[in-house]
């Protein structure tokens, strides 16, 4: 039986290796681009509860921006209960770019908290001819704005998003967090995802410049009021409705939010992760077994062979294990991690495995995505 189950392990893995859109390489980055004859206009728009803590190192990175266009920045203060609003007002007070300070309306039952505070500002943007969606925990190099634009000009892009590059710290961070980013693009291969005509969409929530024109072809923000995934939600709405979407792995673009902790990175990951399953107990139960057979078996397999004396299961376990630890060694690399850290991956596959049960929980238990105080 171990090696039946070690041998459809390896066949997973030489399909996923070859057949799933090299998934694994860290090589789409901006894609080549050239200063437009006019830069167009630019509004960032920039959700934001309870998020003093981070703001002081976000905010400033996108007031100081150097766009050659007019450009401007609305924080949307989310009713904040530890002065976010006022922290984003005093801020901007020596600002290069304008900074509107605002709070929407109360929530409606419907909408996430974050979706309709981006709502709220994308109206208050107007006509503007760009928006740049960034999460208040995004900080952006001086030229980020820039760039991204260019390569929307530049490739007739309706929107290009960046996959910032997370904090790796704390021993936590660094086991959890290039893992995030490899499943993710694992389930959402950029390659797949920048092809137009292909029926995979995605993108990055914390940096995403979209065309208006664009968004308002795909039914505005109202269009995926719901969504707890907004980000992929937001990427599928503007492909299907026609519009050319581009993501990839950033280079001015980082996370200042820490996650020092396994109880905080839990509830990153555990937050979403069911309702990614589309809140189906038959995905759920094959999603544990899928990740078992891929992730857990090539390691048992290596042991339990070697210690039995059994060299076939010991072998294609570990060939199965050498494809997974290959394939996540790009991503290491692109964190600057030591390259032995790929041999974890298992353990790691286990705590997602583990998280995405507990997502469960929680929605069973009336809990559902919790975040910032709310429950969806």
């Amino acid at each position: 039986m171990l090696l039946w189950l070690s041998a459809l392990s390896l066949l997973s893995w030489l399909w996923l290796t070859f057949c799933q859109g090299f998934f694994w390489r860290t090589d789409q980055r901006l894609p080549p681009r050239r200063p437009p004859a006019r830069w167009p206009e630019v509004v960032i728009v920039v959700p934001a509860r309870d998020e003093a803590e981070v703001l002081p190192v976000s905010l400033p990175s996108l007031l100081t921006q150097h766009y050659p266009g007019r450009a401007r920045v609305i924080l949307v203060d989310d009713h904040s209960s530890d002065g976010t609003g006022a922290l984003a007002e005093r801020l901007g007070t020596a600002a290069a770019l304008p900074l509107t300070v605002t709070t929407p309306p109360p929530l409606p039952p419907d909408w996430t908290g974050k979706l309709w505070a981006l709502r709220h500002g994308v109206e208050l943007a107007g006509q503007t001819e760009y928006l740049l969606l960034t999460d208040a925990d995004i900080a952006h190099r001086p030229d980020s704005l820039a760039e991204l634009v260019a390569a929307a000009e530049s490739n007739g892009l309706d929107l290009v998003s960046q996959m910032a590059r997370l904090r790796v710290v704390t021993g936590w961070e660094r086991l959890i967090v290039p893992a995030f980013v490899y499943f993710f693009a694992q389930l959402y291969p950029f390659r797949w995802s920048n092809r137009p005509g292909s029926r995979t969409a995605a993108a990055a929530g914390g940096c995403s410049v979209v065309r208006r024109e664009a968004l308002e072809r795909a039914g505005g923000v109202a269009a995926i009021r719901g969504a707890v995934i907004d980000d992929v939600s937001l990427a599928r709405a503007v492909k299907t409705s026609g519009g050319r979407i581009w993501l990839g792995l950033a280079e001015q673009v980082d996370s200042v939010r820490p996650y020092p902790r396994l109880a905080q990175l839990w509830r990153m990951v555990s937050r979403s992760a069911y309702a990614q399953l589309r809140h189906s107990p038959l995905l759920l139960v094959g999603t544990v077994l899928g990740l078992s057979v891929v992730y857990l078996v090539p390691p048992v397999a290596t042991v339990v062979g070697l210690a039995a004396g059994w060299p076939a299961v010991a072998a294609t376990g570990a060939s199965a294990w050498a494809l997974m630890a290959g394939t996540f060694l790009p991503m290491l690399r692109y964190y600057r991690q030591p390259a032995w850290a790929a041999l974890l991956l298992p353990f790691t596959a286990f705590l997602y495995l583990l998280m995405t049960v507990d997502s469960a929980v929680q929605h069973w238990r009336g809990r559902g995505a919790s975040w910032k105080g709310r429950t969806y």
